[in-house]
C-alpha cells in the first residue's frame, strides 16, 4: 500500500445550480512532501469549516481503484485530488475502514474516523446535480483521517495499516446509516469508537431526545 499522489488545493469561486461561493474542493497533485498538522496539510484550503476540516477531518483520502471504478462509470478519466482528497492511494483493502483502524507512514500517523458524505459542492465540482445521490449509491465515500502524529508525506510514501481492537464498525457501514433512523443501541455502539465530532455530536443529541 502506498500513496500515489499528494493533493492540496487553494480558495476557489464555484458558481452553479448546485453550489455558489468559496471551495477548497479542487485540489492539484503536487511533487514535494507536504507537512501535515493538526489540522491536515500545510497550505490546503478548507472554506466551509462548519461542515468540513478541523482535527477529526483534517486529511481526505481517496482510493485509486476507486477513480479507477469512476472512470469507467462515466467514460473519462479522473485524476487524483477530483473529488478533494488530499492523499490518492493504492492498495488499501477496501473501500470501507474500520473507524479507530490507523495508517502509518514512515513520518506520519493517521486515525480513521469518519466516512466523507456527498455534498452540493461535490455536484458542482462534477457539474452534475444528482452526483451527490450517485457517490451515495456507489458506496466508494473515501475516508476521513485525524492526525495522531504530525509530520509530512510525499508520494511514494508506503503504508502500513495497524487494525483497531475494538467494535468492528467500517466507514461504509457509517456511511450507509448517515440517513437512516438508527435504534439506540446502534448509536451507542458507534459512540464507542473514535468517531468524527460532528457525527458524534449528532448521534449524542438524538440519543437525548
Amino acid at each position: 500500500m502506498k500513496v500515489v499522489s499528494i493533493n492540496r488545493g487553494r480558495k476557489r469561486r464555484l458558481e452553479g445550480r448546485s453550489f455558489r461561493g468559496s471551495t477548497g474542493i479542487f485540489k492539484e497533485p503536487v511533487a514535494e512532501p507536504v507537512v501535515v498538522g493538526e489540522l491536515g496539510l500545510e497550505a490546503d484550503a478548507v472554506c466551509n469549516t462548519r461542515h468540513h476540516g478541523g482535527p477529526d477531518q483534517a486529511v481526505y483520502l481517496y482510493r485509486e481503484e476507486d477513480y479507477g471504478w469512476w472512470s469507467d462509470q462515466l467514460g473519462r478519466q479522473l485524476a487524483p485530488g477530483t473529488f478533494g482528497d488530499n492523499l490518492t492511494v493504492r492498495g488499501l483493502p477496501d473501500p470501507g475502514l474500520v473507524i479507530g483502524s490507523r495508517l502509518r507512514l514512515p513520518d506520519l500517523l493517521l486515525e480513521v474516523t469518519a466516512p466523507r458524505i456527498p455534498c452540493n459542492t461535490l455536484a458542482q465540482r462534477m457539474n452534475d446535480p444528482s452526483f451527490a445521490k450517485a457517490f451515495m449509491r456507489a458506496e466508494r465515500p473515501g475516508v476521513y483521517l485525524r492526525v495522531i502524529e504530525a509530520g509530512s508525506v510525499r508520494a511514494g510514501d508506503g503504508i502500513e495499516l495497524e487494525r483497531y481492537a475494538g467494535d468492528q464498525l467500517t466507514t461504509v457501514d457509517l456511511f450507509r446509516d448517515s440517513h437512516r433512523k438508527l435504534e439506540a443501541e446502534m448509536i451507542r455502539r458507534y459512540l464507542a469508537v473514535p468517531i468524527d465530532i460532528r457525527t458524534r455530536s449528532k448521534f449524542e443529541a438524538e440519543l437525548n431526545r
